[in-house]
């Protein structure tokens, strides 16, 4: 039976979309597949790694009839980029084998029975609903996603809190030593105080697959899962479950020690001195004095890395050490030309914001130096 029959690239699209998520080893051999739901030219392509599902359609078909089938994400992807751009490519069904052709070559694959493929139950009611331009939540996504854990003990960590009250969206994430925070406004809106945790691997994934238009995206939010929307794409994901820990008590407020400066230069200057810092130990000493901010590091090799740059600072000297990686993180994912930031003392977190902006916060804890 004829399948799909369409251009190389408009069935790899639709493909790349949904295999990002597919895990090579995996205790289902199924999972390892994307199933292909044929309803006359509708096809839809689905991956799933029971945690996360992610669901795109195209009109690609072949013929009216209905048919389903699994098939090798990674195997059906690999031959049709080897395959010239622009070919025809036709991919037929029978005796549990789906055999694809485009000109001379011709490419033969198991397939395993649909009815067999684990899909995500998806909720039937949500407790929160709301839309957000792409762009705008990819940037929420973009201002936080770094600081989150990896596969830490606290499993609560290696993810993202997102926090919906009343016009605002909060996203929030945390190691242990740092933490990020960004809102949005959301127009219209009036929601009810919700907090969920959304897994580090679903947030990484709509990185990757939001895009940088106005095209809304529809979030529907329940205790245990969360749906988006967006274009001819459906994510279901479920929740990591535990309590996070209380993002307002960890940023600081009422510091008296204010510097701003060039977000590049601070970030070149950084770069710099972390030259000379080693794998197990990053750690880079800040001092400051009014107008003036020295940049420190050194190596268990006995050698020393300084660098001076200019900043607006008027109050106290202060010292004080930090993971330089930390630093580094925020500074690259940040846009805006200046940064503020704010010290208690040498023993306490600094508060990293943007001048004039209060939707964007970043905590990092001190380092004994």
């Amino acid at each position: 039976m004829l399948f799909i029959k369409a251009d190389r690239d408009a069935i790899l699209k639709p493909l790349q979309t949904v295999a990002g998520i597919v895990e090579r080893r995996h205790t289902l051999p199924i999972l390892a597949n994307v199933l292909l739901r044929k309803q006359g030219p509708a096809v839809s392509f689905l991956a799933s790694d029971v945690e996360i599902q992610v669901q795109t359609t195209a009109e690609l078909g072949a013929g009216p009839e209905e048919a389903a089938t699994t098939v090798s994400a990674k195997k059906l992807i690999d031959i049709l980029r080897a395959m010239p751009e622009g070919v025809e490519v036709s991919i037929k069904l029978a005796d549990k084998r789906a055999t694809i052709q485009a000109g001379k070559s011709r490419f033969a694959l198991q397939t395993l029975g649909a009815e067999d493929f684990p899909t995500v139950a998806v909720n039937e009611q949500f407790s929160a609903s709301f839309s957000l331009p792409q762009k705008q939540l990819k940037h929420l996504f973009q201002m936080v996603h770094f600081a989150m854990a990896q596969q830490d003990i606290r499993y609560y960590l290696n993810g993202l809190l997102l926090v919906t009250d009343g016009d605002h969206v909060r996203v929030v994430a945390t190691d242990g030593h740092r933490l990020a925070y960004c809102q949005a406004q959301v127009e219209g809106a009036q929601l009810a105080r919700q907090e969920v945790i959304i897994p580090r691997k679903t947030v990484l994934e709509l990185q990757r697959l939001l895009g940088d238009t106005d095209e809304p995206v529809h979030l529907d939010v329940s205790g245990n899962q969360v749906r988006l929307r967006f274009g001819e794409v459906e994510m279901v994901s479920k929740l990591v479950e535990g309590k996070f820990p209380d993002y307002q008590r960890v940023i600081p407020s009422g510091y008296s020690k204010h510097m701003i400066c060039s977000r590049e230069v601070l970030a070149a200057s950084l770069a710099r001195a972390s030259i000379l810092t080693s794998d197990k130990f990053k750690g880079v000493r800040l001092s400051l004095a009014p107008g003036l901010l020295k940049v420190q590091t050194s190596n268990a090799e006995q050698e020393e890395a300084a660098d001076e740059i200019e900043v607006d600072y008027t109050a106290d000297p202060v010292e004080i050490g930090f993971n330089v990686g930390y630093l580094q993180d925020v500074l690259a994912n940040l846009k805006t030309e200046q940064v503020q930031i704010d010290f208690g003392d040498a023993n306490t977190s600094a508060l990293l914001t943007v001048p004039g902006d209060g939707d964007f916060k970043y905590v990092v804890m001190p380092m004994r130096i």
